[in-house]
């Protein structure tokens, strides 16, 4: 994937708030950033920016979950590994989210 000079740029901003750059290997066409146990996954824009694909979401097992309701309440599921969603999780992950979302604004 080539890079842009503004997503080197938001890449560079991400990294001074300890965001980290990592590789998902089965989503080669985005880059992922992960800070905590949250991650996410950016697609290049054509305004040359970054966008958020899908949902950040809760790392399990060091992989990408999706956020369920089981009978017995929420979880964070990736392949058979499961964490409950608690308050404290899911308050991280909006944490990480807001945070995100504001690096990715364009700057002036």
């Amino acid at each position: 994937m080539e890079i842009t000079a503004q997503q080197a740029s938001i890449l560079d901003r991400l990294r001074t708030r300890d965001f980290q750059i990592v590789a998902f290997p089965m989503y080669e066409n985005y880059v992922g950033v992960r800070k905590g146990s949250c991650a996410a996954l950016l697609a290049p824009q054509g305004s040359g920016g970054f966008g958020i694909y899908g949902q950040s979401t809760y790392l399990v097992g060091g992989n990408l979950s999706a956020k369920m309701l089981q009978g017995d309440g929420h979880y964070f599921v990736a392949k058979k590994d499961k964490l409950e969603a608690t308050a404290e999780r899911t308050k991280e992950l909006d944490a990480f989210t807001a945070e995100l979302v504001e690096v990715l604004l364009p700057t002036a």
